[in-house]
């Protein structure tokens, strides 16, 4: 049932000074609404948090068994990670295992998310290179599943080009939704990004757990959730929500942000999936969100509001939920 949107405040001094709209969007993998704040259908582009689903094909078009990738690869391939040392010397490593290199990356370069790791570049007189960017893992997946079917690298981020057409139809086969109609946007990486109702994203984790896309897909998908929690650090990194949430789940929850104000997740014990959306995008209501949600499906009760601190450490507000009518969990 609908109760309009979820709230996020931001309190400090006893008053809200801020606060947050999210839409959020409870399912299963038949795509049976099991609870819903604000509107299920909100049109919202999911960048990164579909990962996994994109991942797909790198486990069924036989690359990853045939080169042996283990849990680390298949994490950095759903991954928008912080771009420690850890993460871009694996994605150098993986690269080079394939035969291509940091250069064949068509995401483009930034310095890493981490500052001590962006610190340490500066310090040793190193530059940042695409290897660092947070993208870098999905990307080194996308060119080892090209070389192993002997495809073109070159232009390998154009919707048309083979390897976006196979993650697209990933998408349309676990969301239940083609989007192939729309124009694509152009995600922070470079790829093509789709627009969907929050409710099929929902449906979409869901199935990443249930199955029931095909054979090969739901095992692939297994596997790839599989890894992501036995790897958590290389999903993000150091301080990072989805790392977090994966380490406190204890096998039970798999989760994945993406860009402006989204997360998506799975309970891996019932195969429910969620999918919120905050409409200023920001992602501090998101993790608070998930982390509420999250809560009230698995029964661990009200989490504790994140602190609000100032320079000096001192706490002097929170970011809460405004509570809103009770639902079905």
């Amino acid at each position: 049932m609908d109760s309009g949107v979820l709230i996020v405040e931001v309190v400090r001094g006893g008053r809200v000074e801020s606060h947050h709209r999210v839409h959020c969007v409870v399912s299963d993998s038949t795509g049976r609404i099991v609870d819903s704040w604000g509107d299920p259908e909100y049109p919202t582009q999911p960048r990164s948090s579909v990962k996994p689903i994109q991942a797909v094909p790198l486990i069924t078009s036989g690359a990853a068994d045939e080169a042996g990738l283990t849990d680390v690869e298949l994490a950095l391939a759903c991954a928008s990670h912080n771009g420690e040392a850890g993460h871009s010397e694996a994605v150098e490593a993986w690269l080079g295992a394939v035969g291509a290199t940091v250069d064949d990356l068509e995401c483009g370069a930034h310095q890493p998310l981490f500052r001590p790791a962006a610190d340490a570049l500066v310090a040793a007189g190193l530059p940042h290179t695409r290897a660092h960017n947070n993208c870098s893992g999905k990307h080194a997946g996308f060119i080892h599943t090209m070389v192993h079917l002997d495809e073109r690298i070159d232009g390998y981020a154009e919707p048309s080009h083979p390897l976006q057409v196979r993650a697209t139809r990933s998408l349309t086969s676990f969301t239940g939704v083609d989007p192939t109609a729309q124009v694509p946007g152009i995600d922070g990486c470079g790829i093509p990004v789709w627009s969907f109702p929050l409710a099929s994203l929902a449906r979409g984790w869901a199935r990443l757990q249930a199955g029931g896309v095909d054979p090969d897909a739901d095992v692939a998908a297994h596997r790839l959730l599989d890894a992501m929690m036995r790897q958590p650090w290389y999903v993000a990194g150091t301080g990072r929500h989805c790392t977090k949430v994966m380490q406190m789940g204890r096998g039970r929850i798999a989760a994945k942000t993406g860009a402006e104000g989204v997360f998506c997740a799975v309970d891996r014990e019932t195969a429910i999936g969620v999918a919120l959306k905050v409409e200023d995008g920001a992602s501090r209501a998101s993790e608070v969100a998930l982390d509420w949600i999250l809560a009230q499906m698995t029964g661990r009760g009200e989490p504790s509001p994140v602190p609000v601190t100032n320079w000096s450490g001192t706490r002097v507000g929170e970011i809460r939920v405004r509570s809103p009518q009770s639902h079905s969990f």
